[in-house]
């Protein structure tokens, strides 16, 4: 028998919400979009946009596949499209703009995509769509390009990804892929880079996923970047 949702009081809801950041109440409402049926959608939207300018560009457009969204956001990004900075003192320093607001929204909801894609689809597009935005945080913490700002200590931490969420299907679709060497290494250099303090757990999760041979390959990696962080 399926769990019944746990009832919500609309007014404690409407209070909360208003005590709330307008960091997260943006989050929230962008995953609302995509959780409202259409009617309800359009009911919400057309008293506060106008509708006419939100028509699809094309049918093509409004069924493009996960890879085809991820790789329009990493031009996007890219681009500096997201990119919004502002005069910061000790007043605002704790802010987020609303490009930077707008960009972490998006990687959420792509990797909660990439997510749900890894247990049914091509193993190899959702291994790449996977790759192409961690691809990107990497980005971020080498400030190679102007991707997002940040007021103060800026980083790729800052964007919140829920690592032990994402890295299971993660490790699905690169098994299904890698070779034992690749399988290994980006993994083990991933942890390293974003989830430093979770990798134990993480690599427990990979070596479960992985085969035999990826399995063998793990451990050699993870012995020698554990020798290797010994001797510093």
């Amino acid at each position: 028998m399926a769990r019944q949702p746990i009832k919500i009081d609309r007014d404690k809801l409407r209070a909360a919400i208003r005590r709330l950041g307008d960091e997260y109440v943006f989050y929230m409402l962008d995953e609302a979009i995509d959780l409202l049926p259409p009617a309800k959608l359009h009911k919400i939207v057309r008293k506060y946009l106008d509708l006419k300018r939100l028509h699809p560009d094309s049918e093509k457009a409004t069924k493009a596949s996960l890879l085809a969204n991820v790789k329009a956001f990493e031009k996007a990004s890219l681009a500096g499209e997201y990119y919004e900075s502002f005069d910061v003192n000790s007043k605002n320093f704790m802010e987020k703009s609303k490009g930077t607001t707008g960009w972490i929204a998006e990687s959420h909801r792509l990797l909660d995509r990439c997510v749900e894609q890894a247990k049914t689809a091509d193993p190899a597009e959702v291994r790449q769509a996977f790759d192409i935005i961690f691809g990107l945080l990497d980005r971020i913490d080498e400030c190679r390009e102007d991707i997002i700002f940040f007021a103060d200590e800026a980083g790729a931490w800052q964007v919140g990804v829920h690592w032990d969420k994402v890295l299971p299907p993660w490790f699905k679709v690169l098994s299904a892929t890698a070779e034992p060497e690749e399988y290994a290494q980006r993994i083990v250099g991933l942890l390293k880079r974003h989830y430093d303090y979770g990798s134990a757990k993480m690599l427990a999760v990979a070596r479960k996923t992985a085969t035999p041979a990826q399995r063998q390959a793990l451990s050699k990696f993870q012995a020698a970047a554990t020798t290797a962080r010994g001797t510093r």
